[in-house]
């Protein structure tokens, strides 16, 4: 459970991934463009992680996000997935994705069969789903970053630290905003 670098935040508009998530597995996911996902910690190891997430800074709801490059699938490039965990009735390409990733699940892991690829992702929201209950994990549903303007929002070492006076990450001690 355990992770450096976390909590991590991140935030970066939603593109047009392999179209997997939703067609093949069911289980749709909203993807990071490359920027993002070369921003990310070198401490951040590749896996399952969970946290939260909001679209277009409306309603934050309970996330998984696979990072790595899906070894299911054999993919040459590094991608950041995003499963939100509520039902929307449609795309969101080019909305801004905000997500506080909190735990780390689980390693990236090569499965024998979609199926078993659909199991496990499962597996992964279930446990989220009661992780992101406890209240060390539940008070960051109603942190700021999820609601402050763009203009707030800090992206340099010095914007962290004036984010981090500003209360947005007080209760951590590690800030990094892609």
């Amino acid at each position: 459970m355990f992770q450096a670098g976390l909590p991590h935040f991140a935030v970066g508009p939603i593109v047009k991934g392999f179209g997997r998530g939703s067609r093949e597995l069911r289980i749709p996911t909203a993807n990071y463009p490359d920027e993002v996902v070369q921003n990310l910690p070198k401490e951040i190891a590749t896996g399952v992680y969970c946290g939260f997430a909001s679209v277009n800074k409306e309603e934050v709801h309970k996330m998984v996000m696979s990072i790595g490059w899906n070894p299911f699938y054999e993919n040459s490039q590094k991608t950041m997935e995003t499963h939100i965990m509520h039902n929307f009735q449609d795309d969101f390409y080019g909305a801004e994705l905000r997500v506080v990733m909190l735990g780390y699940l689980r390693p990236e892991k090569k499965f024998d069969s979609v199926d078993d690829l659909i199991a496990e992702i499962r597996a992964d929201i279930d446990a989220a789903d009661a992780l992101l209950n406890e209240s060390k994990f539940s008070v960051y549903r109603t942190n700021c970053f999820f609601t402050e303007d763009d203009n707030d929002q800090q992206k340099s070492t010095e914007g962290v630290q004036k984010t981090r006076r500003r209360g947005l990450c007080n209760h951590v001690e590690s800030c990094i905003l892609s």
